[in-house]
């Protein structure tokens, strides 16, 4: 756990020893020559060029557009802390240090000589600007973690690398989370946005690489930063095509046409691309998980016990080890992600359909018609659709399944499979019973978002009656101490899935295929797979954020 009071950037002990040639990269390594004859010292040459194939446009890497490909956007942005909020201890980056004065106020220090891929400095001006545009502009991905979850109230520049941080709570975690998700922006170029969301200039960063060309549905191309304040990146060159098709992007990975794939290989070819010459596949725990979501706001799933029937209905262990292949775990432990340092270790949603049955039974929810299917004491009969995405066969795999499932405890449900850009509206229209979705680290390893997740209309909706998990937000939201703060928030997860509005079905383990004859150097960062801005820095950086083999 990250100490209360300071956040102190590590001092490397020594020079880090690294292999004279690793296997199958065309990267070399050379040797410095000290004058006086002292041992040579290894350094770590770049190579010109890696294609990395990604799944699709997000636009010009306008993080009020793409805010969903945080790998992407990090080659070019920096955060204070890195490597991100999913990890035990982050590490100060663009920050120097981070010191918590009492509960409401930090002091962060900033980093000395950095500059913006303009040459501009970037300076404590940057950061207040930062904080006060996604607090007070329009809304992000980034936007709760300044404006309600937590609410950092004041931010002041004392001078050009010296930032004070006032919240209006208690904000223990403010280094821990806030610091090391949101990416800081340049306020000589985003002071002058009046519309962020139609902000189509390439970006300007302080980050490991430049965006150099983007052309809509076709390619990104990046250029290293060679002066980037922890080292020049180990590739000089990166060409992103963008394939959106999974059949070609795994087709072009094996003809050599992209050296690595930002996708994770399915199930069924995870075998065959192990034998391919020159691959090498890399399993990650991807801090995802794959959910079935509930209409809160709708009878009957507005019916706590109801949701508790559902959960008890579902064989998680059967539909994982159907759909995955052993690719994965079932989602036995419930919401959020089981792997994430902020999450109880003691959940549990288990498959028991007679204890299903007998919930059903006490809300007399019972087959009044012999038909098979309950009704509810007005006569409703319990039948529902589950929506699905057409461009994902797991998921409607595991709807099918589903159907089984609620049926044997006298649930009817149909699956309707839609396109993938109707499923995306539904959250918001709340046209649905239940369907079929995924959520990413940022909503299932980050202890502040599951709050807001509870006040956004994902998990549910401020202002709609909660009064248990109202009781532990505020007992959450006084709690100074991060330690007693992270004991409720297992109270307020275990609340949760006692009554769940969303069916974690599983814990999907991704697989990346890429070249070792091109690069070797892949390395996993919780929640960003192996395919990050920190594979591509040299080993000192990535021992200062903390991510290493």
């Amino acid at each position: 756990m990250l100490s209360r009071r300071h956040f102190i950037r590590p001092v490397m002990a020594g020079l880090v020893a690294l292999s004279v040639l690793m296997a199958g990269c065309q990267s070399k390594t050379a040797e410095s020559v000290d004058p006086k004859g002292a041992e040579a010292k290894p350094v770590e040459q770049s190579i010109p060029e890696l294609k990395i194939a990604v799944p699709g446009d997000v636009g010009p890497l306008n993080l009020y557009l793409s805010s969903g490909n945080e790998s992407l956007l990090e080659l070019v942005y920096d955060k204070l802390f890195a490597p991100s909020p999913f990890v035990k201890e982050p590490q100060p980056w663009l920050a120097e240090s981070a010191t918590q004065v009492d509960d409401l106020n930090w002091v962060v220090k900033l980093r000395s000589g950095i500059k913006w891929h303009d040459g501009q400095p970037f300076t404590a001006e940057d950061v207040k600007f930062t904080f006060e545009y996604y607090r007070d502009g329009p809304s992000n991905r980034y936007t709760h973690h300044v404006s309600e979850v937590p609410r950092v109230e004041k931010i002041e520049a004392e001078d050009a690398s010296t930032v004070r941080f006032t919240c209006a709570y208690a904000c223990p975690s403010l280094a821990s989370i806030t610091m090391a998700d949101l990416p800081i922006l340049p306020k000589h170029i985003w002071e002058k946005v009046e519309n962020p969301r139609k902000f189509t200039e390439l970006p300007v960063g302080t980050g490991p690489y430049k965006l150099t060309e983007y052309k809509p549905d076709q390619y990104y191309k990046l250029e290293a930063n060679p002066d980037y304040f922890k080292g020049r990146p180990l590739v000089d060159s990166l060409v992103m095509p963008i394939i959106k098709d999974p059949t070609a992007m795994f087709n072009a990975l094996r003809a050599g046409e992209v050296d690595a794939a930002s996708r994770g290989v399915p199930p069924e070819l995870l075998e065959s691309f192990k034998k391919l010459p020159n691959m090498k596949v890399a399993g990650t725990k991807e801090l995802s998980l794959t959910e079935v979501r509930i209409n809160f706001e709708k009878e009957p799933f507005n019916e706590p016990k109801f949701r508790e029937a559902l959960s008890l209905a579902v064989d998680r262990k059967a539909i994982t080890d159907t759909v995955l292949l052993g690719e994965g775990r079932p989602g036995l432990q419930g919401y959020p992600h089981p792997d994430s340092p902020w999450t109880s270790p003691t959940l549990s949603t288990p498959f028991d359909a007679d204890k299903a049955k007998a919930v059903l039974d006490q809300l007399n929810y019972v087959d009044r018609n012999g038909d098979g299917v309950r009704e509810t004491p007005a006569g409703q009969a319990l039948d529902f659709s589950i929506k699905v995405s057409s461009t994902e066969p797991g998921w409607i795999r595991s709807a099918e399944l589903l159907k089984q499932q609620f049926a044997n405890v006298g649930i009817k449900t149909t699956v309707e499979v839609l396109d993938s850009a109707t499923i995306g509206t539904l959250g918001q229209s709340r046209k649905f019973d239940m369907y079929v979705g995924s959520i990413g680290p940022h909503g299932v390893a980050d202890p502040d978002q599951f709050v807001m997740s509870h006040r956004s209309g994902y998990l549910w909706s401020k202002g709609l009656a909660y009064p248990e998990m109202d009781e532990l937000t505020k007992k959450w939201m006084a709690e100074a101490n991060i330690d007693k703060r992270k004991e409720i928030s297992f109270e307020m997860q275990a609340l949760f899935n006692r009554q769940p509005t969303s069916l974690v079905l599983y814990y999907p383990t991704e697989n990346y295929a890429y070249r070792a004859d091109k690069f070797d150097r892949w390395v996993e960062s919780p929640g960003f797979g192996i395919i990050h801005k920190y594979s591509l820095l040299p080993e000192e950086a990535r021992k200062a954020a903390g991510v290493t083999n």
